[in-house]
Parts: C-alpha cells; sequence; structure tokens
C-alpha cells in the first residue's frame, strides 16, 4: 500500500506560483513573472485495518508581477489582491494591539 503522505509531499514541490499562474511569459520583448502568496495543506491517516485516505487543499492570491523591459526591472503590484490580503490583516492586528493596550492599562 501506498504512503499518501509522502506521495503528497512530492506532489507538493510542484506547487506554488508557477502552478498557479504559469511559468514567466515573454511578450513583444517584456518579460513578466508572476508574483503570488500561495497556502496549501495536506493530511492523511489509515485505521487498524490498513483503511487510509486523505485529502488537501490550498489557494494562491496573485500579488503582482516582476517585469522586465530592456535592462529595467521592476514590481508592478495587483492593488485589488493586495487590499483583500490587507485588510482583514490590519483588522486583525488592530484589534490585538488595542487589547494589549487595554490589558497594559490595568
Amino acid at each position: 500500500m501506498p504512503n499518501i503522505a509522502l506521495d503528497l509531499g512530492k506532489q507538493a514541490a510542484s506547487f506554488g506560483v508557477s502552478a498557479a499562474y504559469g511559468e514567466q511569459q515573454d511578450v513583444d520583448g517584456v518579460r513578466i513573472v508572476p508574483v503570488a502568496l500561495t497556502w496549501s495543506g495536506y493530511g492523511g491517516g489509515s485505521d487498524e485495518s490498513g483503511n487510509g485516505g486523505g485529502g488537501g487543499g490550498g489557494w494562491a492570491i496573485p500579488v503582482g508581477a516582476y517585469v522586465r523591459r530592456g535592462d529595467d526591472l521592476r514590481y508592478e503590484p495587483n492593488i485589488v489582491s493586495l487590499l483583500a490580503v490587507a485588510v482583514p490583516f490590519v483588522w486583525v492586528a488592530g484589534r490585538a494591539f488595542s487589547r494589549v493596550i487595554r490589558a497594559l492599562k490595568k
């Protein structure tokens, strides 16, 4: 019986930005390299009789791209995705910070 955790680990090596959005592209002399925030997780198990199972999942958020035109290389962010990631983070961080300040005042 194959070990599902090892199989998933081998497959995870190919995941990431290139799996979600593809390899870099050359368009009219401009090289575009996608940049993304990716996450994936897996789980598996079996019982005493040898029956097993597993699964996994993940997500990817495009945060921008590196664009090379001749000798010029610059990062161009995807503002909508960055805001979608930043707003919940800032809210949680602000809430935690206010609770720390409140606890320190006591």
